[in-house]
């Protein structure tokens, strides 16, 4: 049995930022740090920067005046923002620079005087910190039924955007249907699923044809690893969405002579090689790591936590 591995996998650039900013804020002010919402969706992540002293909330009114506050990744309303500048909350902001991206095209597309569709999955963190990017004016669609339903004040001038984490080929079916409705609907400058979410999927689209069962390390919550389930899963392979090497049921393994393995870009490498180990035990005898882009993009971190960085603080937005 041999075990091929997706390249690339695992943290993009936005989470290793984002999982810094948090590891050096408390290196910085000591704990306890806040954290609004899990910084990244991944239990180990969350679990090993709360064992250094970070405590996850649900809303800014569970931060204690004057604490310090870490924003998650997937980005915040402007109501947020607003709150925590109200409260004089030290605010270091995680928001992932291409989530950011989003949140500028929308105030421009506001500005503009159009409306917007925000193609994303209801609920989602990034989802709801975008679309409170505007005061009204911003529509939700997850499918083509969505479209379909659709009502808008005026047809001529509208615009969309999405989520950065969506299936690239989902997304391409509702932005297609947006345009057979809408063909004056303007589109973003630049694609908003971000290199990372398409990198994984096409590496996925690469390694599914050649192996008999595909594991992708990732969280329930992580929207981006739940894609890559479904990507291999429409080569017609078995995938399986797991947290870590223990969730891994052997009968998968029966009769597969090729496994391939891939990891969301919230799931550590650490949890890539223990799973490695884990088939290893289970009777893989060799590990391929598969040809694929190489990433090498970093984001500056924020004004007052090492390296050289722009400054992303509540009173300056973007």
């Amino acid at each position: 049995m041999e075990v091929l591995l997706a390249q690339p996998r695992g943290f993009c650039a936005g989470v290793d930022r984002a999982i810094e900013i948090v590891e050096r804020a408390l290196q910085v002010h000591g704990a306890p740090i806040y954290v609004r919402h899990e910084i990244v969706h991944n239990t180990h992540v969350v679990a090993d920067l709360r064992a250094k002293g970070a405590v996850f909330v649900d809303e800014l009114d569970q931060v204690p005046a004057g604490a310090t506050v870490v924003f998650s990744a997937h980005g915040v309303s402007k109501t947020v923002r607003h709150e925590a500048q109200a409260r004089g909350l030290r605010v270091f902001d995680a928001t992932c620079p291409l989530v950011t991206k989003v949140h500028v095209e929308v105030e421009r597309m506001r500005a503009q005087g159009r409306e917007v569709v925000m193609i994303g999955h209801a609920g989602h963190p990034e989802v709801e910190g975008t679309m409170g990017q505007a005061d009204g004016g911003i529509y939700l669609v997850e499918s083509i039924e969505d479209v379909e339903k659709l009502a808008v004040r005026d047809p001529g001038q509208l615009a969309y955007v999405t989520q950065t984490t969506l299936s690239i080929d989902d997304a391409a079916q509702v932005v297609a249907a947006l345009r057979l409705r809408f063909p004056e609907i303007a589109a973003p400058k630049k694609a908003d699923i971000c290199y990372a979410t398409q990198n994984r999927q096409d590496a996925v689209k690469a390694m599914a044809p050649q192996v008999d069962l595909v594991i992708v390390i990732g969280s329930r919550t992580s929207s981006n690893s739940n894609r890559l389930r479904e990507v291999a899963e429409r080569f017609g392979v078995p995938a399986y969405l797991v947290d870590g090497a223990g969730d891994v049921e052997p009968a998968w393994l029966q009769g597969c002579r090729r496994i391939g393995v891939t990891a969301g870009a919230s799931a550590p490498e650490s949890l890539v090689q223990a799973l490695i180990e884990r088939l290893r035990s289970l009777g893989a005898s060799a590990v391929r790591v598969l040809e694929g882009v190489e990433e090498r993009i970093v984001f500056p971190l924020p004004k007052g936590l090492g390296r050289t960085a722009t400054a992303e603080t509540v009173g300056n937005t973007h």
